[in-house]
Parts: structure tokens; sequence; C-alpha cells
């Protein structure tokens, strides 16, 4: 069970996991050797489940948001295991979500530019049978993080 100190240190990593223990200590009023076994147990249970850089996507030469809704007219497990492997191996495509309502699945896909979406669905149609995929860019990013509420986990 977490305690309000817990919720706090997945708070701050999530902030920055590059912060130093004893300022994470400093901060949740715990000693540094306390504050490092907090951080482990997070870890071995599960609610910590990798420490990653974020790199920026203007720097790194992405900076082109679309999302690809996708009909698909199958539903076997053979074809949703056909799928995941069509879409593990382009790295342009950083996260996909099997829906729910008028789509199956949405893409979210990062570009150099525009005109590179069409590059990466013919590479995916190339890969696997798909019965319609709509396409939307991004305009502007309104809320983007990759931190989640921390007051609902047990």
């Amino acid at each position: 069970m977490l305690d309000e100190r817990d919720r706090k240190l997945l708070s701050l990593l999530q902030q920055n996991a590059d912060l130093p223990v004893g300022e994470l200590a400093e901060r949740i009023h715990l000693s540094v050797s306390a504050c490092s076994r907090r951080i482990q147990r997070l870890e071995e249970s599960g609610h910590i489940l990798r420490r990653v850089a974020l790199l920026d996507r203007t720097t790194m030469g992405v900076p082109t948001t679309v999302f690809a809704l996708i009909r698909t007219a199958h539903h076997s497990e053979e074809w949703m295991e056909d799928f995941r492997k069509a879409i593990r191996d382009v790295p342009e495509i950083v996260e996909v979500h099997r829906l729910t309502g008028n789509y199956d699945y949405i893409l979210k896909i990062v570009l150099p530019r525009v005109e590179h979406y069409d590059v990466i669905y013919k590479a995916l149609v190339r890969r696997i049978a798909l019965f319609d995929v709509s396409a939307s860019i991004s305009m502007e990013v309104m809320k983007a993080g990759e931190a989640i509420p921390v007051d609902y986990a047990r």
C-alpha cells in the first residue's frame, strides 16, 4: 500500500528522474537511506517500470504528429499478431491503441514533415491488410506530458 510520501516521490520522479536521492529525500522529509529504500521498493513492486530520457522532438528532427485512425475487417488473434509485428518495426509509430467505436485502432506517428506520412502509410499497407485508414495532422499540442496521476495507486 502506498502512502503520501510514496505518491510525492513518484510525482517528483515523473517530473525529473535525475533528481539526486538527497534532494528527493529532503523534499519528502526522509533520510537519504530511507528514500533510497522507497525508490527500490517502488521499482520492485512495479510502480516504477523504468527511467528514460525524453528527447526534444524538434531537435531530433520529428516535429510533426499525425494520428492515423484504422478500421479493419479482420479481428482474429492471428491478424492482431500480424498487426503487432507490422507496427513494431516502424519507429515513427510511437503509440498505438485498440479502440471501441467506429475505428479499431489509433496510431500516433511522429515525422520530420507531413509529406513523410505517405512513406509510413505505404510501408504499413504493404505489411498488413487494412479496410480504412484516415489520418489527421496535429496542428498544435494543447497538453502533453508523460506524467500520470499518482492518487489512484495502491
